[in-house]
């Protein structure tokens, strides 16, 4: 073989290799971005359980979501069939949890309660709500028996108490704790977390997750319990709670009525570095909440097998999905705000702060407001 054929031939192995090379590179080029987006075993969370089973029925409406494990990993898919993004879900205990995935950079996309996030920005994490997911959905439940029915009744047993009464909530910055707490501090009930605090009304007893709030009522270490949907109802239909007062019903009269709890929410790199994602996300989400409404039946089914309770609970359910931020939306926005300082919770960029400061600070509407339009 002379010189110039073995030239020729590495000239091509070369060529072949530089060939190789690119081609690697376009297709890691090409290569979806992972997200992680968390949610938690709640009805609270419906919209995004329909949307996983749904999947390309909702390719009309726009954004979809196409299986690869299913429950685990989805394709988000835009209306055109293209792929933006591979979302790998995550199942959080609380939303407590939800806001320190988001400030260890673990979490890009997030479902929970509006407390949970706005007390993670105001210890510094840089992410924002995106959109509402629902109004509705939290309680008071005491154990089998109970004849209390109305905030009227409640606040005679805390009344009645010869100990500080024993309210147990399964995370610090869920809604229902800070809404039930909010309201009764405001009645005038002296509260505390502390349980050497003989003085107070009622101590606040943090289950630290929604597998410990039947437990803690059957083994008495509560006199009741505030929690969000299924668990109420769930706890009735096991013959082993009794739901004694509704948010909608706390005081004063009418002020609870449709009040936010959980929403969606992003990291803020992921609002700047893909928009396109956001977007089609927020769009999933509102289509998805106004089919669970629509089909009041379907999506309790499909929430009750995904979370492992009984289906006949869950259709008992009042929640009513939104991702729209309506005035009356912003408005327990606010209450939320006051309620959380007149109570000392905030120290960092939230604190003193009212509903006119605090927008810029937590709300990112520019895509939910997109897609209301379509």
């Amino acid at each position: 073989m002379n010189f110039k054929c073995v030239l020729n031939k590495i000239i091509i192995f070369t060529v072949l290799l530089l060939a190789c090379g690119l081609s690697s590179g376009a297709a890691h080029a090409a290569k979806l971005p992972s997200l992680y987006m968390g949610y938690i075993f709640t009805t609270h969370h419906t919209p995004i359980m329909v949307a996983a089973i749904k999947g390309k029925e909702f390719q009309q409406k726009g954004s979809y979501l196409e299986e690869m494990v299913p429950k685990q990993k989805y394709k988000l898919m835009n209306a055109e069939g293209k792929p933006l993004a591979i979302i790998n879900l995550i199942v959080s205990k609380s939303g407590s949890e939800t806001a320190t995935l988001f400030a260890m950079n673990r979490m890009d996309l997030g479902l929970a309660s509006s407390t949970a996030f706005m007390s993670g920005i105001d210890k510094g994490t840089k992410m924002k709500i995106v959109c509402p997911l629902h109004v509705d959905g939290m309680s008071m439940v005491f154990p089998e028996g109970s004849k209390i029915n109305g905030y009227e009744d409640v606040a005679a047993a805390i009344k009645a108490s010869k100990t500080p009464f024993k309210i147990g909530y399964h995370s610090p910055t869920s809604a229902p704790r800070i809404a039930f707490e909010g309201a009764l501090h405001k009645a005038g009930f002296k509260i505390s977390g502390n349980p050497n605090d003989a003085d107070a009304d009622i101590l606040m007893v943090d289950l630290k997750s929604t597998s410990n709030l039947i437990p803690a009522l059957l083994s008495k270490q509560v006199d009741c319990w505030v929690g969000p949907a299924p668990h109420p109802v769930v706890a009735e239909h096991k013959h082993v709670g009794h739901i004694g007062l509704d948010s909608r019903d706390l005081p004063p009269a009418g002020a609870w009525t449709d009040f936010p709890c959980c929403v969606m929410g992003a990291s803020e790199q992921i609002i700047a570095n893909q928009p396109e994602t956001v977007q089609a996300m927020t769009d999933l989400m509102t289509t998805a909440s106004k089919w669970s409404n629509e089909h009041k039946k379907e999506a309790a089914d499909i929430s009750a097998k995904w979370i492992g309770v009984p289906a006949e609970a869950v259709k008992k359910s009042t929640i009513i999905y939104t991702t729209d931020p309506t005035d009356n939306w912003i408005k327990g926005e606010a209450k939320f705000v006051a309620m959380l300082n007149s109570m000392n919770k905030f120290k960092g960029k939230m604190k003193g702060a009212d509903i006119t400061a605090a927008n810029p600070i937590l709300f990112d509407f520019s895509f939910v407001e997109k897609s209301l339009k379509k």
